[in-house]
């Protein structure tokens, strides 16, 4: 019996392995395997991507059995074997995807997976109907670009669709809604980065097998569906980076398997319900950049999963929970820019898997901080911008994992660099507006091994001047400005590594030393030594040994020297207002890198060198207020980078150089109070860019409308070709083409005309603001920064005649407006009433004759009106802004009549009031909007007064809005964050 079962089994052993090897050799099937070798053919490898990992399709090959079913990413059925799985993720693969991809002859395929190759941008093909059986396609990150075919929408067996798309290529989706319509099956859906451009789908509330859903960076809007926070077996929602889409929580019966939540930079609002608390499962929950408001709820406590919260950038208020203690699977914890108080929770000590911590830039207070002895896991910790005022604990010795530790702009003290001299690992130190005090040991400084960035700007510190040898040290980056400094300190001499170095507003005498680049001439890329009270260099020698420095900043000091010519690799040159004397020599223009070269204030003399318009990649030039004479240099090439141009108050003459027109990017040209002795350049319409032109002081002459046909003046902000010798009518063909005036565009806007500038070859961009002189209230007012809201047009002080054009009421955005010391004549034109923002309006020394537009006086903005000296008669218009005016502005007008002149109206001609512009609704309205033009709700007086554009030159740092309605919130969410201040609206 026991031969008759080895027989048996022996016998079926070797019918196994006869059926096993008839089996294995139709496998493969000729087709199929015809099919792959001529994708893989169509295509090159490319290993250096960096999102290769292996390919794959180099193990395909014909030769031997041919089995198809054997190389690397091919799966194949095992009973009919054909291939029924194809997975060729991060393969290498780099070309064209051909509209007849032999792909599709595949079409028993039930997977497919092409992700993370390099497919050059060409089209998804049609065709993948073909492959009705397909259960997942995965295309993503593969640089596809174009529509996504229609035909894939009708793979009704699909449960798994990922499209995903990079920032670099832009695939388009057109009709969502109708493109996943038939594709109720799907468990798994992402779409991110496609561009949608639509309204959120709401049928996807009907997917209840969805358990993924990610549709980031889509340019989704309109309302999300509140109940698929409720689908049954969602486990991962992202909708992240769709800006213009709104949303809120759900409130009541909230329960779901989420696991993970992202909801960051979207128009998500409203309060965060209790109900929240119900998702016992949620790992992650991200939604910084949205605008949740009210307070942390308490049941927040219960996630006892949740390992990253992140809530940066909100409207919440209140204090922390103390039920936050019982997230201990938490490793991140981000609640920065909100407005969050009351004390840390002493609890969080109980948060020991932390690994980062940010909490600043909120209202959070307290005078301990001895919670963090427990969290020994951190790596990063950030408290700054709130109002601690703790001793510095010696609990920060056990943070040994520490790697950046930001303290800033609170109110502690002791000796920090002391308590933190044992955190071997720590790189990123900022200890800025601490109110320290008093010599640091640099000692405690250089036990730190790792250090690389160090910033104690705005404290009132010295260093003690011997030290161990600090050549070891990996410093990178010293923030020193605005420490109360009167020396350079010493060790900084020593440091091998040095790439950047901040010592501005302090008060630095004497000459600058040579030893402080002994041991960093090859490293340093920046050097700020601007507003000090430097003298000179070191045995006046000038020339810098800084071989790779970028940017040299030695602005606002007292240096007395001719101008020292930087290092040829420079970018950023700035030494403006100093007392530098001397021409400027032709070297500058060897500084082959040179892009912002910032001369100005100045006593330097002499001529411009010629070459100084030839230099390639310079884009800011400013040479004003120094004594240059001669002609502006006239070389411009066809590549001209330039994009700002200041040579006001010199003693320039000539003509303007007609090769400025090759600067296509210029935006800023000012030439005012120099000598040129010029027709009106009207070759500069051909420079779209342009946004202020500043002519003013000069000896321009003749008319402007004679040699003006076509123009495009589009971004033109400012006109000033006030002081010279213009002649002939009014330059209306050049207004016409003033589009940017004729428009209300970033009224809400509190920035500054300005030019940045992105340096692709530096570790760091320039930002220049626009700087010039215009009349206001009958004198020259200074603007360092001119307001984005602020148009302009002053024609004064020429020979300009003839009528005002009613054209002029088209310039909708104009804030000031001088025609003053001309020879207009004719009446005020009435379509100026529709220049409702203007603040400045001198109409002085004409012949204008009539009366004054009784429509005038609904400009609630005027602050400043002169028409006097002209031949106006009839009465003066009251109400609003003219009961606010004075005699002055209506003098030597002999027929003019009613307040506040003496001469009175008679027969009744007393004008009446202008009908109200505005209504309060209640008493709720913003005594501030970002309009600029409610003001002043108040007692039943009715006077609404305009603001002045010079209420809004103000300091960024220091603005407190007045904010008093909650539909307010979401515009002044904005400007908070774009100012970055610790309490802007309360």
């Amino acid at each position: 019996m026991a031969a008759l079962s080895l027989y048996l089994l022996l016998t079926w052993m070797f019918l196994l392995s006869l059926f096993r090897t008839r089996f294995a050799e139709v496998l493969c099937h000729a087709d199929e395997s015809s099919a792959l070798m001529e994708f893989k053919r169509s295509f090159r490898t490319d290993t250096t991507d960096r999102r290769c990992i292996h390919p794959k399709v180099h193990s395909w090959s014909l030769d031997g059995s041919g089995d198809c079913c054997s190389w690397d990413g091919v799966e194949c059925d095992e009973v009919t074997g054909r291939v029924i799985a194809l997975n060729l993720s991060s393969s290498c693969l780099s070309g064209t995807m051909s509209p007849n991809t032999t792909l599709f002859r595949l079409v028993h395929m039930g997977s497919l997976n092409l992700a993370f190759n390099s497919f050059n941008f060409s089209s998804i093909p049609y065709g993948f109907g073909n492959l009705s059986k397909l259960q997942y396609l995965n295309l993503s990150h593969s640089d596809f670009s174009g529509e996504i075919p229609r035909d894939i929408s009708q793979l009704s067996k699909l449960v798994s669709l990922d499209l995903s798309s990079s920032l670099s290529a832009t695939l388009r989706m057109p009709n969502m809604g109708g493109f996943v319509h038939n594709l109720t099956g799907l468990k798994e859906l992402d779409l991110s980065l496609v561009w949608l451009s639509s309204h959120f789908p709401p049928m996807l509330a009907n997917f209840s097998g969805l358990t993924l859903l990610r549709l980031e960076f889509c340019e989704l809007s309109g309302n999300f569906p509140v109940s698929i926070f409720q689908l049954p077996n969602l486990e991962v929602l992202s909708v992240a980076s769709n800006s213009d889409l709104s949303g809120f929580f759900p409130k009541p019966h909230w329960g779901s398997p989420l696991k993970s939540l992202y909801l960051s930079m979207t128009n998500f609002s409203g309060e965060i319900p209790t109900s929240i608390g119900n998702l016992s499962l949620l790992n992650e929950l991200r939604a910084e950049g949205c605008y949740f408001s009210g307070s942390l709820p308490s049941l927040m406590g219960n996630l006892s999963h949740l390992t990253i919260l992140d809530l940066y950038a909100n409207n919440l208020q209140g204090q922390i929970p103390v039920s936050f203690a019982n997230l201990t699977q938490l490793s991140k914890l981000q609640l920065s820019y909100n407005d969050l108080q009351g004390q840390i929770p002493v609890s969080f000590a109980n948060l020991t898997q932390l690994s980062e911590l940010q909490l600043y830039h909120n209202n959070l207070s307290g005078d301990s901080l001895e919670w963090v002895v427990n969290l020994t896991k951190l790596t990063v910790l950030d408290i700054s911008g709130n109002w601690l005022s703790s001793g510095f604990p010696s609990s920060f010795e056990n943070l040994k994992q520490l790697t950046t530790l930001d303290l800033s702009h609170n109110d502690l003290h002791s000796d920090i660099l002391g308590a933190l001299r044992n955190l071997k690992d720590l790189k990123d130190l900022y200890l800025e507006s601490l109110n320290l005090n008093g010599i640091l040991d640099v000692n405690d400084l250089f036990t730190l091994k790792n250090l690389r960035y160090l910033a104690l700007s705005n404290n009132n510190i010295s260093f003690t001047k011997s030290f161990i040898n600090a050549t070891t040290s990996k410093l990178t980056y010293l923030k020193l400005d605005s420490c109360n400094l009167t020396e350079f300190p010493r060790f900084i001499g020593y440091l091998s590594e040095l790439q950047e170095l901040f010592l501005q507003h302090n008060k630095i005498q004497g000459t600058i030393p040579r030893w402080m680049w002994n041991n960093s001439k090859e490293s340093l890329r920046y050097v700020d030594l601007s507003h000090n009270l430097l003298t000179g260099f070191e045995n006046n020698q000038t020339n810098l040994p800084l071989p790779n420095l970028n940017y040299l900043d030695i602005s606002s000091n007292l240096l007395k020297t001719t101008l020292p010519v930087p290092p040829p690799s420079v970018i950023v040159y700035n030494i403006s207002n100093n007392f530098l004397f001397g021409e400027v020599p032709t070297s500058i223009c060897e500084v082959s890198s040179l892009t912002v070269l910032d001369l100005s204030n100045n006593t330097l003399n002499g001529t411009l060198p010629p070459c100084l318009g030839s230099i390639h990649p310079l884009s800011l030039l400013n040479l004003a207020r120094n004594k240059f004479n001669g002609m502006i240099p006239h070389v411009y090439l066809d590549d001209c980078a330039l994009r700002m141009i200041d040579l006001r108050e010199n003693q320039l003459s000539g003509i303007v150089p007609r090769s400025l027109g090759n600067c296509k990017m210029l935006e800023y040209l000012n030439l005012g109070d120099n000598q040129i002795n010029d027709t009106f350049p009207f070759w500069l319409s051909k420079l779209t860019y342009l946004k202020v032109i500043g002519l003013q002081s000069n000896n321009f002459h003749g008319p402007i409308e004679s040699n003006l046909r076509q123009l495009n003046f589009t971004s033109l902000h400012i006109l000033d070709i006030s002081n010279n010798g213009f002649n002939g009518e009014f330059p209306s063909n050049l207004l016409k083409s003033c589009h940017a005036m004729k428009v209300m565009v970033g009224q809400d806007r509190l920035a500054y005309l300005d030019i940045y500038e992105s340096l692709p070859n530096a570790s760091f961009s320039v930002r220049m603001t626009y700087a010039m002189k215009l009349m206001y209230k009958g004198m020259k007012r200074e603007y360092a920064k001119i307001p984005y809201v602020l148009s302009a047009i002053d024609l004064s002080n020429n020979k300009f005649e003839g009528f005002i054009p009613e054209l002029i009421g088209d310039l909708e955005s104009l804030r000031m407006l001088n025609l003053s010391n001309n020879f207009f004549s004719g009446s005020i034109p009435p379509s100026l009433a529709n220049l409702t923002v203007l603040e400045a309006l001198d109409l002085s020394w004409n012949n204008l004759v009539g009366e004054i537009p009784q429509q005038l006086a609904r400009l609630t903005f005027l602050s400043v009106f002169n028409i006097s000296h002209n031949r106006l008669s009839g009465p003066i218009p009251h109400g609003t802004q003219f009961d606010t005016f004075e005699s002055s502005s209506f003098a030597m007008n002999n027929g003019l009549c009613g307040s506040p002149l003496l001469n009175k109206c008679i027969n009744g001609e007393d004008a009446p009031p202008p009908p109200s512009s505005f209504k309060v609704d209640n008493e709720e309205e913003c005594l501030f909007n970002l309009d600029w033009r409610i003001m002043l709700v108040g007692a039943g007086v009715g006077l609404l007064v305009g603001i002045v554009i010079e209420n809004l030159i103000i300091d960024e740092k220091r603005v407190w809005f007045l904010c008093c309605s909650k539909k307010m919130a979401k515009g002044w969410k904005k400007v908070r964050k774009a100012l970055a201040d610790k309490k802007l609206c309360s």
